[in-house]
């Protein structure tokens, strides 16, 4: 190893939060100490090619502060080959949505026998699925909003039966592609009118759609920090500047407001809290994750709507203000991500090698 870890921030990626992975590893880079770590940025194009090395670097130091404003590039190989050379120490992955946040590219790593950041490849992927999510929550017994489920399938063979369960859940609906984040392809369904078209935009998305009673009151968020035992934080509450928090709020303006504190009762406080760490652990996650609450406004019931397993690290982004105010800043955060990374590496390689000892050793 060189006298620096070698940290290999890897961004972009095939899904809609493309943009939006640009500017939160633009961020992660500014956070990171240079003095502990080199930093090599490998960029993802969005047909799933990787760029070279040249064009990763332009591409994390020009991309804009917006989304809206980051530069297209274009990759010209399957897989960046420093990732097979030894010339990384720790894959610090920073890609939201399919193909990153899903347990893909935590599986390459794996394969590769390569420590990375975060959620392994089992608990990204059922983070990544808001319907697995739910189910594995109302088994543990946490509350969650009641739902139904729309496949593609159903879709094009019963349309009216779909709308029939979907409709039998009470005005307002959210519809939102069951596999999707940072509020791509969610649509308020007000009338029942309105549903067909909105589950026709999230089926765009996505071959599965989860369709979600609206819950009337306040949206409350917690990070969580991996660890013996879990960091939770304080928690915060968005109040949007829209009609609800969507990709607008979260990435394009500045608009919606980050009460952190939020202010709730002290008892509201620990059963919050008490929630993110038991979802968190019904998940299976490690490392991080957010978790995203809802306040009933009518009954004070507290509801777990989901967790992300890499949320947004940008700027105005939730997680990492959470921790801040919490009293973990932006580069302890970093700091401890890549520990946590280092640290299952090694336990696993452990493992694996008890595992290959011949049979009659392993009872020893």
């Amino acid at each position: 190893m060189s006298a620096k870890l070698r940290v290999a921030l890897v961004f972009g990626g095939r899904s809609g939060e493309h943009e939006v992975s640009v500017v939160s590893a633009r961020s992660v880079a500014a956070a990171l100490d240079r003095q502990r770590y080199e930093i090599i940025p490998m960029a993802i194009d969005r047909a799933g090619l990787w760029a070279d090395p040249a064009v990763a670097a332009r591409v994390l130091t020009e991309a804009g502060a917006s989304p809206d404003r980051v530069p297209g590039f274009e990759g010209a190989a399957r897989l960046d080959q420093r990732l097979l050379d030894g010339a990384v120490d720790v894959v610090l992955p920073i890609l939201h949505g399919p193909f990153g946040e899903d347990g893909t590219i935590q599986g390459m790593c794996e394969m590769l026998d390569l420590p990375y950041v975060g959620c392994d490849v089992e608990s990204s992927a059922v983070t990544m699925d808001k319907v697995t999510s739910k189910r594995l929550f109302r088994q543990a017994g946490l509350p969650t909003p009641r739902w139904a489920t729309v496949s593609t399938g159903e879709w094009n063979a019963e349309r009216s039966a779909c709308e029939e369960r979907c409709l039998a859940l009470p005005l307002p609906l959210f519809v939102k592609p069951a596999r999707l984040g940072s509020s791509v392809g969610i649509a308020k369904v007000k009338q029942a009118g309105d549903l067909a078209p909105a589950v026709e935009v999230a089926l765009g998305y996505d071959s599965l759609v989860i369709v979600e009673e609206g819950i009337p009151g306040r949206e409350i968020e917690v990070s969580v920090l991996g660890g013996e035992p879990p960091f939770v934080s304080v928690p915060g509450e968005i109040v949007p500047g829209h009609e609800f928090y969507d990709y607008a709020d979260k990435y394009l303006e500045d608009s919606c407001q980050l009460l952190a504190p939020a202010t709730l009762e002290p008892g509201q406080v620990a059963e919050v809290q008490r929630l993110a760490l038991a979802a968190f652990a019904t998940l299976g996650c490690e490392g991080m994750a957010r978790a995203d609450f809802l306040l009933d406004g009518r009954d004070g019931r507290i509801l777990i709507s989901e967790l992300n397993s890499i949320p947004g690290f940008t700027a105005i982004s939730m997680y990492p203000r959470l921790l801040g105010l919490s009293g973990v800043s932006y580069p302890r955060l970093l700091d401890a991500l890549i520990t946590l990374a280092l640290d299952r590496h090694e336990r696993r390689r452990r493992f694996a090698e008890a595992a290959l000892r011949p049979l009659s050793e392993r009872s020893r």
